[in-house]
């Protein structure tokens, strides 16, 4: 799919995940230690022992190996779920990191296959989660019944097992009071919100991520179908909101933008939230052309994801305290914030 159809200015990512279980394992939360690890030693040699070109770019990490700030930090760039972090039998995540793939093992479901793309594409987010997909079924019986599709640990995900998502930006709609109503009115279409982690987690600097809710009795596609046409409808209510906001009054709309980028670009120190919520003005700000820069090398997304705390300690190689965080992170986006060219 091309950049032109991806609507990245509203749409950040999209994620396709697939559960599915082995068959001759009990469900996770009934799994010894022993057979846990011997089902992880099953799926890694099935996906990273095959012939398959893919193969040989994968990682494993084994979730007991790391420390708990390497295991956060891959929770804020979404390689691993929140359940994963809690497990306490033995687990581990294959990553394919250019391509946004993983493959969680023993998290709620033997295996979580997850696909994360860039702007609006779903059809190659599927394609890639269902090639791991293929390849573990041809090596691996799953847990699937003829009646009711791919059995899963919890109910909501009997069926196909399919979660898919996007990430989306909804700055204006969320500003004009109108986010909550359409929130509201997506759920009757069985269309779930959550924050950028996930459920239970919060949503921050105007990003939510939007899910299927049922997975059984429909196709893949039908799931995929559903999802796309309410997106398209917030994509286009994010757009007009955005519009109305600059025509009705522009001088308030430029002020809050510009007041947002000199805080970020002069900031000695800086809280995660109030940078996830000026990072959101300079975005939509961006995108409406009152904000121009040198964006290549920019992505805004990205930096939301590497001044959250597990990150900036990786990158510091050490612990920090809440001040050391703030000011690592002032300096951080200092360096990636380019100058404006119409300041």
């Amino acid at each position: 799919m091309s950049n032109i159809n991806k609507n990245d200015d509203v749409i950040i990512t999209t994620r396709i995940r697939l559960a599915r279980n082995i068959q001759k394992y009990p469900f996770p939360n009934r799994m010894s230690d022993i057979s846990a690890e011997q089902m992880m030693d099953e799926i890694k040699e099935v996906i990273m022992g095959a012939s398959s070109p893919i193969s040989e770019h994968f990682e494993f990490y084994n979730l007991r190996e790391l420390t708990m700030n390497e295991k956060l930090a891959l929770l804020e760039e979404r390689l691993i779920s929140p359940e994963l972090l809690k497990k306490q039998i033995p687990c581990g995540v294959i990553l394919y990191r250019d391509l946004g793939l993983s493959v969680m093992i023993n998290e709620e479901d033997h295996v979580r296959i997850q696909c994360i793309t860039d702007g609006m594409n779903m059809p190659g987010a599927y394609e890639l989660a269902n090639r791991i997909d293929d390849l573990i079924e041809e090596k691996i019986n799953y847990a699937y019944n003829e009646k009711y599709g791919y059995l899963t640990a919890c109910p909501t995900n009997v069926g196909t097992g399919l979660r898919a998502s996007y990430m989306l930006h909804v700055p204006a709609l969320e500003a004009y009071g109108q986010l909550s109503i359409i929130l509201q009115a997506i759920g009757k279409f069985g269309i779930t919100v959550r924050g950028m982690y996930g459920e239970g987690t919060e949503a921050y600097g105007s990003i939510f991520q939007i899910s299927n809710q049922i997975t059984l009795g429909e196709t893949e596609m039908n799931i995929i179908h559903n999802l796309n046409n309410i997106t398209s409808q917030i994509i286009e209510q994010e757009r007009r909101v955005r519009q109305k906001l600059i025509k009705e009054d522009q001088l308030e709309f430029e002020d809050k933008i510009f007041r947002s980028y000199g805080v970020l670009s002069h900031a000695r120190k800086i809280t995660a939230k109030e940078a996830m919520s000026l990072l959101s003005d300079v975005k939509v700000g961006l995108e409406l052309g009152v904000l121009k820069m040198d964006k290549s090398g920019l992505d805004i997304y990205n930096l939301m994801t590497r001044i959250q705390p597990a990150n900036l300690q990786k990158l510091a190689g050490r612990e920090l305290n809440s001040n050391e965080r703030d000011i690592k992170r002032a300096i951080l986006i200092r360096e990636k914030l380019p100058l404006l060219t119409n300041g």
